[in-house]
């Protein structure tokens, strides 16, 4: 392993922790190239299936959706039989999963095997967090999770732009085993690099599916813990639906481009990525609820730039949104881990399912803003929803307040 980039993580057993890091932030970019490479691809799919454009983007909102859902159960697996197991396990069906989209022969065959897809994608991001957490402690908590979060936005941006120069130059099947055999070289090396964990981070191994339903309702009846996944929720509604209808507005007039140059948008994850990597030292200096401020400030400035019908503000303000959003998400993945002390794996479950459902509810909820305004339309209802952040930021830092006081 890269021993400067050990030294600035501070870890006192390098062999284990940076094999830990790097499997579980390799498996994220596995997981969000194969959850987003679709969106790429959704005019190659509705023309080799026959379909609508429009009648295409469900198969994305159904592997979110599925994934989200998934979220539950994963992490409550994950609590009773360990982490490790059912990550190794996840890879090899996605592995083996991948090549039957080769042959799926009408949408809903693709719909059912994405829907499938779903549930096995949500294994890592069920546990990865939790993983960090019972093995990792203080400073090394907070940078592997800073770490983790950059690897989610830089699968998201490979994954995207991987679709759109496989849906201009290539068939459906051939795409389909492009992205087969990437995903099959990757899950290997990440198995192959994978630290076997001394003890098993078993928390509930005995407990009764009731007590492990109690977990999750632990959590739940946190205030905290539900602002929290509200303010995740909402910031991703906007911000991944901001770039599906940036991508229309891209291919209109009067700028025209193409399936792929659209998908060069997603370059402006970029500034997320890099906000995510620099995010433990910031939230350690100055704590989530400052950051959490900022970022909001960060994505209504960045959507109202892009009003200014330019390319170059477009561009500028999308980077600007993607840092806040980022940022956003790294406090609050922070918060989550942090504050979690039992029933880790439910707690970030518990997140991430609040986080895609925003995601998937999105959509509908921009599309009539498109509709009736198209790009000043969707900022419009963009702005509420980030008005709504301030407001839910707020309620937590006066109850955190009220904590602090007793």
């Amino acid at each position: 392993m890269n021993n400067s980039f050990l030294s600035r993580l501070n870890i006192v057993n390098p062999g284990f922790s940076a094999s830990l890091i790097w499997s579980l932030s390799l498996a994220s970019v596995v997981v969000y190239v194969n959850l987003y490479v679709m969106q790429g691809m959704l005019p190659l799919i509705a023309e080799h299936f026959h379909t609508t454009p429009g009648h295409a983007t469900l198969l994305l909102s159904a592997t979110v959706f599925s994934l989200a859902l998934s979220l539950l159960l994963m992490a409550l697996l994950s609590d009773r039989f360990g982490r490790r197991r059912p990550i190794i396990w996840s890879l090899v069906l996605l592995a083996i999963t991948n090549p039957l989209l080769v042959y799926a022969t009408s949408f809903d065959q693709l719909m059912w095997l994405r829907l499938m897809q779903g549930i096995i994608l949500a294994v890592i991001p069920a546990t990865a967090m939790a993983c960090f957490k019972d093995h990792l402690t203080g400073d090394w908590l907070l940078k592997a999770g800073a770490f983790y979060i950059g690897a989610n936005s830089l699968g998201g941006i490979v994954g995207r732009l991987i679709g759109g120069a496989m849906a201009q130059h290539l068939t459906w099947q051939e795409s389909m085993w492009c992205l087969s055999l990437m995903t099959a070289a990757a899950s290997a090396l990440i198995i192959y690099i994978m630290p076997m964990p001394k003890t098993a981070a078993v928390s509930a191994g005995r407990d009764t599916l009731s007590a492990e339903v109690r977990g999750f309702w632990l959590h739940l009846k946190d205030p905290q813990m539900c602002l929290v996944y509200l303010i995740g929720g909402s910031a991703f509604m906007v911000t991944v639906n901001q770039f599906s209808f940036i991508q229309l507005h891209l291919m209109s007039a009067p700028y025209g481009f193409s399936r792929f140059e659209a998908t060069l948008i997603f370059l402006c994850y970029l500034s997320g990525t890099w906000v995510s990597f620099k995010s433990a030292k910031a939230i350690a200096r100055y704590g989530s609820h400052k950051l959490w401020r900022l970022a909001a400030i960060a994505m209504l400035v960045g959507s109202l730039m892009t009003l200014y019908d330019h390319i170059l503000t477009i561009l500028l303000g999308f980077l600007i949104s993607a840092w806040g959003f980022f940022l956003t998400h790294a406090c609050c993945n922070s918060y989550v881990a942090t504050r979690a002390v039992s029933h880790r794996a439910k707690a970030t479950a518990l997140y991430l399912c609040c986080y895609y459902l925003g995601a998937a509810l999105g959509g509908p909820y921009l599309m009539p803003f498109w509709q009736q305004g198209k790009w000043p339309g969707v900022v419009l209802g963009s702005l509420l929803v980030i008005s709504g952040l301030f407001v839910l930021q707020h309620l937590l830092a006066k109850y955190n307040g009220r904590a602090a006081e007793h």
